[in-house]
């Protein structure tokens, strides 16, 4: 899809100077994986159709909070490799701190957008979760789950709502005409936001942090008023976001389905249980942390309450994640960049297929490995 995007934009756009941001590009070894990608498709696809490759401006963001001075001690031997296997010395790159649900980058500079693994995350956690006279809305739990109350599912498909939108109006600003943008974030397929493909993980760390409770080592109140800021939408919320947006069209989509015992098994003295717990520590630690105040020993404790409850949960059921990958193209307007749209449905026939698949895929160390990237 990746390619697909970068081949309509040096076809139809053909710019001299084309403008690319990774959104959430994180920190750490594979914090520039994606845009070294990205460079070698531009380069491939400029040869391709027998154009000169662009000079690139290149924009890493993620929060204030990333190491950013991580990910530029890796800049030097980007440039060299790109020198050296593509002789392209015009392309620069910088980092922009800053949340991507608001502007970011000037007007009409994007011709190419990316994310991955970031836009499950909200602004913020819904504000109608948060209680007016003392009683919390979603006790004993931290996410949405089968036992959740309307008020709760609805709290949270507004917050997505209110993001969504605020990205692509956002985008629809900075982006070219015939630009486009390739998001990768958690989904589901079914149309219940309560599925356990989409909630399942958050309803048995629930289940790890009331079990500490229960031992005394925990305040359950602090349970009570623990809400995700996430949200795994469904492929046909997203289209409605679209569609109401009218900024963009859905060049294309596909459903990966992701196992959570197809991980690396190579060292058969680890459980699966452990392995899918140390994934999504990695991710929530550092929010545990600031709400719940948890000590190292405490934090290892949960953790491995978490891998047992996993353990036994796929001792009796297959477990999947569910991964979105679509495609968009900005949509033609008069020059002025203000997110107008001469297409009114919004949502079909961007000049690509609009294609929707759904592929069985695995997770190699807690990372999607998607085939034909």
């Amino acid at each position: 899809m990746v390619e697909s995007a970068i081949f309509n934009i040096i076809l139809e756009v053909q710019p001299k100077s084309m403008g690319v941001a990774d959104l959430g590009c994180s920190s750490g070894p594979n914090s520039l994986t994606a845009v070294s990608k990205i460079i070698h498709t531009v380069n491939v696809v400029s040869q391709q159709i027998g154009l000169s490759v662009p000079e690139l401006r290149v924009s890493l963001n993620d929060l204030p909070g990333n190491d950013f001075n991580d990910v530029f001690k890796s800049l030097p031997k980007l440039y060299n490799k790109m020198k050296k296997d593509y002789g392209i010395e015009d392309c620069y790159v910088w980092g922009l701190p800053g949340s991507f649900y608001g502007s970011l980058f000037p007007a009409q500079s994007l011709h190419f957008v990316h994310s991955s693994s970031s836009l499950h995350w909200l602004s913020q956690v819904p504000l109608g979760l948060k209680p007016k006279v003392g009683t919390h809305l979603n006790k004993e739990k931290i996410y949405l789950s089968k036992s959740s109350s309307m008020s709760v599912v609805k709290a949270y498909q507004r917050q997505f709502h209110e993001d969504f939108s605020l990205f692509l109006r956002s985008r629809a600003k900075e982006m070219v005409s015939k630009g486009r943008m390739v998001l990768s974030f958690m989904g589901r397929r079914s149309p219940n936001p309560c599925a356990d493909e989409a909630c399942y993980q958050w309803e048995l760390l629930a289940n790890a942090l009331m079990s500490l409770a229960l031992d005394g080592l925990l305040d359950k109140e602090k349970i009570d008023s623990f809400n995700a800021p996430y949200y795994a939408p469904s492929l046909e919320e997203v289209a409605r976001e679209v569609e109401y947006d009218g900024s963009f069209v859905v060049d294309g989509a596909e459903t990966f389905v992701i196992k959570w015992d197809d991980g690396d098994k190579s060292d058969f003295n680890i459980s699966i249980g452990y392995r899918v717990a140390k994934t999504i520590r990695a991710v929530v630690e550092p929010m545990l942390e600031s709400h719940f105040d948890l000590g190292p020993e405490l934090m290892d404790e949960l953790f491995r309450r978490y891998a047992k409850i996993i353990d036994d949960c796929l001792s009796k059921t297959k477990l999947k994640y569910i991964n979105l990958v679509i495609s968009f193209m900005r949509n033609d307007f008069n020059g002025d960049g203000d997110g107008s749209s001469d297409d009114e449905n919004g949502v079909g026939n961007g000049g690509g297929s609009g294609s929707q698949e759904a592929r069985e895929v695995v997770v190699v160390g807690g990372v999607v490995v998607v085939e034909g990237w």
